[in-house]
């Protein structure tokens, strides 16, 4: 069949597709190589980080490169079971995806291909104090999965440099302050988050949700939209968190858990001229995540 999974390295048009190291390791052997590693479910927001790879690759090096895409659902950063039952796996679609954008290679691997011997039990990376703030409260233990698959995947595809997208923007940060601890020779890149015509973020999360739910969604994005213009009106930080709380949690089917303006770059409440405010809430039982550069 087309789209059985494959257990070798197969060809799929131009695409190769590998589940083991070995394979992918033998797949890749372009001079430069760029990393996007994802969870599937892929939609235009990876589609998005797709190109931005490819791009990289045209203009910094001449000696050509390979676009890699890992589809991988991470059962280490679930802090649920269901979540994880539901997670949404598209296997097909994320293959046309991936040929059509022009990947190179995709690394589908099993869980007993990342986890031999379930070694998550014994071996992981603390996302530290930043990774039990906002998304890590709510979650336990949740960055600490992200942070290990992204290092045993950054150790098996060895890429020159990775593509995250900034919808994630805690992640993306830690997973910046962990190449930096530790002195990962490589670059990584965020890329902005793709939105829908009516505001709301592009998420996997979304095939989830249904009509009505994907529609009172919307209000995240808008309570990002209506604290920044009370911070350009010259409200504070407080302020312009109050009305955005308020706002959220007036709006039917919407359970709040957060919303904060932080710093930047420190993640932390503080003033200054580089903020993001964060949202976090459930619709539709689904959990949602969103984020906006607060320019003032």
């Amino acid at each position: 069949m087309r789209f059985q999974l494959p257990w070798r390295r197969k060809s799929y048009g131009a695409l190769q597709i590998a589940t083991t190291v070995r394979d992918v390791r033998a797949a890749l052997n372009a001079p430069v190589v760029a990393g996007v590693y994802t969870m599937g479910a892929l939609h235009e927001g990876h589609a998005q980080l797709i190109r931005a790879a490819r791009t990289y690759l045209d203009t910094h090096s001449e000696r050509g490169g390979q676009v890699v895409v890992s589809i991988f659902v991470n059962p280490t950063q679930f802090t649920s079971e269901s979540d994880l039952k539901n997670y949404p796996r598209t296997y097909r679609q994320d293959l046309e995806l991936c040929e059509a954008e022009g990947v190179d290679v995709v690394f589908a691997p099993t869980v007993e291909e990342m986890y031999p011997n379930e070694d998550w039990a014994t071996f992981t990376i603390s996302a530290g104090e930043l990774g039990n703030i906002y998304e890590g409260a709510s979650r336990p233990g949740h960055f600490d999965g992200v942070l290990t698959v992204v290092n045993k995947l950054t150790n098996i595809i060895e890429p020159d440099v990775m593509f995250f997208g900034e919808k994630d923007f805690q992640q993306l940060t830690l997973i910046r302050q962990m190449a930096n601890s530790f002195n990962m020779n490589l670059e990584v890149i965020g890329v902005p988050t793709v939105r829908e015509a009516d505001g709301l973020a592009l998420s996997s999360r979304n095939k989830r949700l249904d009509k009505t739910a994907k529609q009172t969604a919307t209000h995240l994005a808008a309570a990002l939209s209506l604290a920044k213009h009370a911070l350009l009106e010259g409200h504070t930080t407080e302020q312009a968190e109050q009305q955005a709380r308020d706002y959220l949690q007036a709006q039917p089917g919407i359970t709040l858990d957060y919303f904060v303006i932080v710093n930047d770059k420190l993640m932390r409440p503080m003033p200054g001229d580089q903020l993001r405010a964060l949202v976090a809430a459930t619709v539709g039982g689904v959990r949602l995540i969103d984020n906006m550069k607060m320019d003032v």
